[in-house]
């Protein structure tokens, strides 16, 4: 935010040089990033003086040119050549002297160097309007009227303004601070701490009285007031539209505004000034004598100021007469009710709209005024009627027939200033170092906050409604700290730090390990914000933001997947197809009960080919197996867990198909392939494999430590079966009839080879099943396997109805 040093000292009586209330401003909250100083004329004219022309010659060597002699009010006449036509000796002019940098109205600057032109020296420079930024006329030199003074400063003569701005990083909280008052405000408090008489805020306090006492003739209705707080009004007759006068277009062009008429630009100092929007509507316009404060209707549209149709929402809030939309309320004005040249009458709003209403429309329609930039961060509700008086004030300065009829304040739910207790214990506590009671005293009454009562250690405080941020003690140790100063609070010689020690491994530690093991399996970590769209994930359980900062992130996440495949697609889309990404993140859910909870995930993405294409090999896309392998590693790495239960997954809004794996009979992970309608909204071309892991529950679940077994010195044997079963029946089914039946000497079982087809009964299939039989105390005998084998065979025959394949 801009802020000129000028307009600034206009509240706080100060000598300070603008440097000194920068560092003033930085120190206590509102960092000034950048000084520049601005002049009305670029250049400030610094060089450029009055003169006379005294003798003026034909240049003996050029047709065109002049030989003069220039008395400047200096011991010394200059010699200058010049080419303008006009030139004679009486004139009085202007003379850029040696050394002065011009700043012509087209082209780039140049500097004046004492030369000679054809011969002839030349010392400076007569100018034309064009060649100082004045006009773009270069028909001749500039003559001055005969009773200039000569001598005189060209700055002077042509009143150049001179001042300094301020860029400001106001932060969001300091809605108060987002005006010349609001700064003044701070820099008064701050000098005022190291002053010995202290300074009080000037402020232009305007008359509070009516020219007429008619009744309105224009009628205010708040229809939405949880939308409008406030809306207070006059009716202004007799007003010329008209250039404004030249303070008001200084102030005006230091922070960058560009002057338009005197009834526009009253409205934009006014709001730079108090921190108020204004808006200034034709009374001549506004049909039915009504005005309507009221949410937009389903399909409604308005034509705004530059000549756009925006489509508005019912959650757009309207300034509107009888029949027809005249603004968006706080953001925009509507193309046909503003004040033009033929204006007359005006209707001069100064309201306090909804911040969250604000925001919405400014996001939704992508519109963002200095209006909106105020009242999405909350405006004063208790200054509108100051607002709108010192308005009304300044144009009857630059009308002189201009009169108020009436002033219309609708407020229907008065706010009173907040209430606050305050302990002296609390802030020594917070701050960590005592601070003398009188200080906090100076420091409140000057950030302009009241003490109300005051027991010992106990306060109450009353604060001013325009201090929307300060809402707890906290807030006022905040306050005291930024004007005594963090740097006075000393460093204690001596720190103590607690050391906990609980025995268990930390979370962090282990999301370093996976870290490690995923990056070196080539997968890349990816950090997505919380935020998700509605479009996306919609539930019963969705978290939804109360004020998204846009329309597409406007829940908290319900699940990681969409995120990763934002990251796909963008991926995809700049030639990148082949990924495998993890991140750790948290997801979001609303239950039954309307409180919120949070758990943490391990996500992994896979898509593309998991091998690239290289000279003796073929590209390798990704599968299903391959993710799933990893996330079977991540649980063994874990828990030590090598066998998590595994199950089908059914049913699922993200995935069509995949597996779960549990432990301890609670799901600990999900892996599947995201469903195909969900990829096609989201942009991503072909498939991608999706695993989620509850990474809170796996930590829990995290092994107490190595157990360390001696390797079996005896050899193990492997045998196959091919068994023809039922094509319900699942190779999970087999592997736990084949551990219950041999617990001893069955290390591991696995299928090599599934067939359906000729041979194969319809409806059956043939599985060829692998089994690893080894004693850890002794070489197992042909005997000892046959047995085994003969178990197992009667075993899938009683529970599984399956039967030996022989050919």
């Amino acid at each position: 935010m801009k802020i000129s040093y000028n307009w600034l000292k206009k509240y706080a009586n100060t000598s300070l040089a603008p440097e000194q209330v920068a560092k003033l401003l930085t120190d206590c909250g509102l960092e000034v990033e950048h000084i520049e100083p601005f002049e009305s004329i670029k250049g400030g004219f610094n060089g450029l003086v009055i003169g006379e022309v005294k003798t003026c010659i034909k240049h003996p060597n050029a047709d065109k040119l002049s030989l003069t002699t220039v008395d400047i009010g200096s011991e010394k006449i200059l010699n200058i050549v010049c080419g303008a036509p006009n030139v004679a000796a009486g004139q009085k002019v202007v003379v850029a002297t040696e050394g002065a940098t011009l700043y012509p109205s087209q082209g780039e600057p140049f500097t004046i160097k004492k030369s000679k032109i054809r011969g002839e020296a030349s010392e400076g420079m007569i100018c034309a309007e064009d060649e100082i930024g004045l006009g773009t006329s270069h028909a001749g030199i500039m003559v001055l009227p005969p009773d200039t003074k000569i001598g005189l400063p060209a700055a002077e003569y042509f009143q150049v303004y001179s001042d300094y701005t301020f860029e400001i990083g106001v932060t969001p909280n300091r809605a108060d601070a987002l005006s010349h008052i609001g700064v003044a405000r701070d820099l008064v408090a701050a000098i005022n701490l190291h002053a010995a008489q202290p300074e009080k805020l000037k402020l232009v306090i305007p008359p509070a009285t009516l020219d007429g006492k008619e009744a309105p003739a224009i009628t205010v209705i708040i229809q939405n007031p949880e939308a409008c707080k406030r809306y207070t009004s006059a009716e202004i007759r007799g007003i010329e539209v008209k250039e404004s006068p030249q303070w008001l277009k200084n102030y005006l062009s230091a922070i960058g505004l560009r002057p338009i008429n005197n009834i526009v630009d009253i409205a934009n100092f006014v709001m730079y000034e108090t921190g108020q929007p204004l808006h200034a509507f034709d009374a001549d316009k506004i049909k039915g004598n009504k005005v309507i404060v009221r949410k937009a209707k389903l399909g409604e549209h308005i034509i705004t100021l530059d000549n756009e149709r925006r489509q508005l929402t019912p959650n757009d809030l309207l300034i509107c007469n009888e029949s027809e939309d005249m603004c968006i309320a706080g953001v925009y004005g509507g193309k046909d009710s503003g004040v033009t040249e033929n204006t007359k009458n005006i209707f001069l709003e100064s309201a306090c709209f909804d911040a969250a209403h604000i925001r919405k429309t400014a996001k939704s329609q992508g519109l963002h005024t200095d209006a909106s930039f105020r009242y999405e961060r909350g405006a004063d509700v208790n200054i509108t009627t100051y607002a709108l008086m010192r308005a009304i004030n300044l144009m009857q300065e630059v009308n002189a027939g201009a009169f108020i009829t009436t002033i219309t304040d609708v407020y229907p739910d008065k706010k009173e200033d907040l209430k606050l207790e305050f302990s002296l214990g609390y802030a020594d506590k917070l701050a960590g170092h005592p601070i003398p009671a009188d200080k906090v005293t100076e420091i409140i009454e000057a950030t302009g906050i009241k003490i109300i009562e005051r027991t010992h250690d106990k306060w109450l405080l009353s604060i001013p409604s325009y201090r929307m941020d300060i809402t707890g003690q906290a807030d006022i140790v905040e306050e005291i700290l930024r004007f005594y100063g963090y740097n006075n609070i000393p460093i204690p010689p001596r720190l103590n730090i607690p050391l906990v020690y609980t025995g268990e491994k930390k979370s962090d530690e282990m999301v370093d390990k996976i870290s490690s093991f995923l990056t070196s399996s080539g997968f890349i970590e990816v950090m997505n914000t919380s935020l998700s769209s509605a479009k996306l994930e919609d539930n019963a359980d969705t978290v939804k933001i109360a004020n998204p900062l846009s329309i597409d992130l406007d829940i908290l996440r319900g699940s990681l997947v969409f995120n990763g495949l934002t990251n796909i697609a963008l991926n995809q889309n700049n030639k990148q197809p082949d990924l495998r990404l993890y991140e750790f993140g948290r997801s979001y859910h609303k239950e039954q009960d309307g409180k919120y909870k949070e758990a943490e995930h391990l996500s992994l993405w896979v898509c593309g080919n998991k091998s690239p294409l290289s000279w003796n090999s073929k590209e390798v896309p990704a599968d299903f197996y391959y993710l799933k392998s990893y996330v079977v590693a991540l649980i063994e790495r874990v828990t030590g867990i090598s066998k998590p239960i595994e199950m089908f997954l059914a049913n699922d809004k993200l995935l069509s198909s995949g597996l779960t794996f549990s432990i301890k009979s609670k799901e600990v992970a999900v892996v599947g392939i995201v469903r195909k309608e969900i990829l096609v909204k989201q942009g991503v071309n072909g498939d991608v494999f999706f695993a989620d892991i509850n990474w809170k529950f796996l930590i829990q679940s995290k092994s107490k430590g190595l157990a360390i077994k001696e390797i079996n010195k005896f050899p193990a044997v492997t045998r196959d079966l091919a068994l023809i079963i039922d094509e319900t029946v699942d190779f999970e089914m087999l592997r736990d009839i084949a551990v219950k039946t041999e617990k001893e000497l069955l290390k591991q079982v696995s299928v090599f080879d599934v067939y359906e087809g000729k041979g194969v009964e319809q409806g059956k299939k043939s599985y060829a099943l692998r089994f690893i039989l080894q004693s850890d105390s002794k070489t197992l005998s042909d005997k000892d396997i046959d047995k085994t084998m003969e178990r197992l065979v009667t075993a899938f025959a009683e529970k599984a109805d399956a039967v030996i394949r022989n050919s």
